[in-house]
């Protein structure tokens, strides 16, 4: 299944994009909303105060449990209610654009979700990987990214615009819904079942977008995904990954509490300034020291270690030495990622040969260190391909102007 997503990051956690707010015409979402907000829209609504709390875990629970994306399967609702939910308040999906399935299962999909105030429609990628046991969901915090890093491709858009919490649980939901993997519920026509029963049962915040440059709606969003009474994806099931943003890594820790996964891809300061720039402002030795102080840590909590294989830059016996070294205390497990090309990359893919080289000098030193098997290259939705499929259309239209106008030129001529 394949998603589109518009992704920007800004430099920095206070000045990144937000949603713009909603004008007072629209309809509230409520997907993304917390319980003290839903009940504040509850009342406001003009629910009796002594049926705030009834309603809040009736309504969460036909959202969060059951799927609900229409206030008319509510069944258990009074009928006048419903209508008066679905007056002020919207729980729809957002637009599934494309939908795409590689040979090896992995699915993607482009939402597109509505406009917000004076902003115009965006669109998003999230991808779904089902695996032996387990299904895991890459989902995007953000349309387009601010952070350059220079092996990827999703860092080649501009910041649109954060995602909300709303839009980030969204993208959950719609998985579930295509996969059949909501309970007590009908599956959908069409829907992509995945063998024997398996279901989204993790998910990684490492699609579009740097997820802690959208610190709050991130924040918002994966504490719903985990409480116990709606969704309930245990914490140890979620991963937030980062290229590094040191002050919020200290607070995912704290106030989240979520497994950590940190995209590293370099061991050397002058090298990682290059590949992830934000380096640059937290350097190596500050992004460590937010490592091991990450709350938690053991050996059955450990940080993962992102690290794209790029032949001839970083995958050479000294460069393994060395991330040993980097990692010495740190309870840690490193993602080795062959690097999935995309057009206009400067880079290659280490040779298969040198990247067990690499994994074997780590793994004996003590750190496990799976290759990460590409998963969905035909579809564009390996790791670092991610990006809006509207932005690709965009430039290809801008092109063609471009060519008809110098056409026209040299006719005037």
């Amino acid at each position: 299944m394949a998603l589109s997503i518009d992704i920007d990051h800004k430099t920095d956690a206070t000045n990144a994009a937000s949603p713009a707010p909603a004008k007072s015409s629209e309809k509230t979402e409520l997907i993304g909303l917390d319980r003290e907000e839903l009940g504040a829209a509850l009342a406001e609504l003009g629910i009796p105060q002594k049926q705030i709390r009834m309603r809040v875990s009736q309504i969460w629970h036909w959202l969060y449990v059951r799927g609900a994306s229409d206030f008319a399967d509510m069944h258990n609702v009074a009928r006048d209610l419903r209508e008066r939910l679905d007056t002020a308040f919207t729980i729809a999906r957002p637009d599934i654009i494309e939908e795409q399935v590689s040979t090896d299962g992995t699915c993607k999909w482009l939402m597109r979700f509505p406009s917000r105030g004076a902003g115009r429609p965006v669109e998003v990628e999230t991808v779904y990987i089902p695996e032996e046991g387990r299904g895991t969901l890459c989902i995007s915090s953000q349309v387009g990214c601010t952070l350059t890093c220079s092996f990827c491709h999703t860092g080649t858009q501009k910041l649109v615009r954060n995602l909300t919490a709303g839009e980030i649980l969204a993208q959950l939901l719609v998985a579930r819904d295509r996969l059949g993997d909501f309970p007590d519920k009908d599956t959908p026509a069409g829907a992509i079942v995945p063998s024997e029963g398996r279901k989204v049962s993790n998910i990684v915040m490492m699609g579009m977008g740097e997820p802690l440059y959208n610190f709050e709606h991130v924040k918002k969003a994966l504490l719903i995904a985990s409480d116990g009474d709606g969704l309930s994806l245990s914490k140890r099931r979620i991963t937030l990954s980062t290229s590094g943003v040191v002050p919020e890594i200290y607070r995912t820790g704290d106030e989240i509490g979520v497994m950590l996964a940190i995209s590293l891809h370099a061991v050397r300061d002058d090298l990682r300034n290059e590949l992830v720039p934000i380096n640059k402002k937290y350097p190596l030795e500050k992004l460590m020291e937010a490592c091991r102080a990450y709350p938690g840590l053991s050996n059955a909590r450990r940080i993962t270690f992102e690290y794209v294989m790029l032949k001839g830059v970083n995958d050479s016996l000294e460069d393994a030495r060395d991330l040993v070294k980097l990692l010495k205390g740190v309870p840690a497990k490193i993602n080795l990622i062959p690097f999935n090309p995309w057009p206009g990359s400067d880079y290659e893919c280490s040779d298969w040969e040198q990247i067990e080289k690499f994994a074997d000098f780590v793994n004996q030193a003590g750190y496990a260190s799976p290759i990460r098997t590409p998963r969905g290259r035909d579809i564009l939705a390996a790791c670092g391909q991610l990006k809006s499929e509207s932005e690709r259309m965009r430039k290809s239209e801008r092109l063609a102007l471009e060519s008809l106008m110098i056409a026209g030129h040299g006719a005037d001529e």
